[in-house]
C-alpha cells in the first residue's frame, strides 16, 4: 500500500468520529498497537527532542524500506507517532522523503494538538524524514 492509500485510509478513519473526544480515544487505542522500539533504543540517542512528552524513534532498511519502530511515555503521544509509523513504515526512503503528510491537516490534528504536542508532532515528522534522507544516501552511495 502507498503512503497516500494509507493517508486515505487513515483520513476515512477519522472521518467516521464526530467530535475530537472520539478521536483522541481513538488515537490512545491506536497507541496500543505501536510496533515497540526495542529496549537498547531508549537512549538520550533516540529520543526526539521538541517532544512534551518522551518519544523514542528506531528505524532500519530492510528489502529497500524504512522500517520505524517508537515507544512513549503518553498515551495519546504514543498514538500519533504510530499513525506515523502507519504512513510512513516499509515505504522506501524517496517515498518518504516526497510525501507532504497532507493526512495530518485533513484530519484537523494539528489544530487540535496543545502548542507543545503539534511542535512534537513536527518533530516526529522531521525525524522520520531524516532517518529516510540517511537511507537514501547511504543507498547512494552504494551504488
Amino acid at each position: 500500500m502507498t503512503i497516500t492509500e494509507k493517508e486515505h485510509q487513515v483520513i476515512e478513519e477519522f472521518s467516521l468520529f464526530d467530535d475530537w473526544m472520539d478521536k483522541y480515544n481513538y488515537l490512545i487505542e491506536m497507541g496500543k498497537t505501536t510496533p515497540i522500539i526495542d529496549e537498547k533504543f531508549k537512549t538520550e540517542q533516540y529520543l526526539i527532542s521538541g517532544c512534551q512528552s518522551r518519544v523514542w524513534l528506531s528505524a532500519e532498511m530492510a528489502d529497500g524500506k524504512v522500517i520505524f519502530k517508537a515507544d512513549s511515555d503518553a498515551v495519546i503521544t504514543k498514538g500519533i507517532v504510530n499513525l506515523l509509523i502507519r504512513v510512513l513504515s516499509n515505504q522506501t526512503p524517496e517515498d518518504i522523503l516526497a510525501t507532504d503528510m497532507e493526512f495530518v491537516d485533513k484530519i484537523g490534528l494539528k489544530e487540535h494538538l496543545s502548542p507543545t504536542r503539534s511542535n512534537g508532532l513536527t518533530s516526529m515528522i522531521k525525524q522520520m524524514k531524516l532517518y529516510a534522507l540517511v537511507y537514501k544516501t547511504k543507498k547512494e552511495q552504494q551504488n
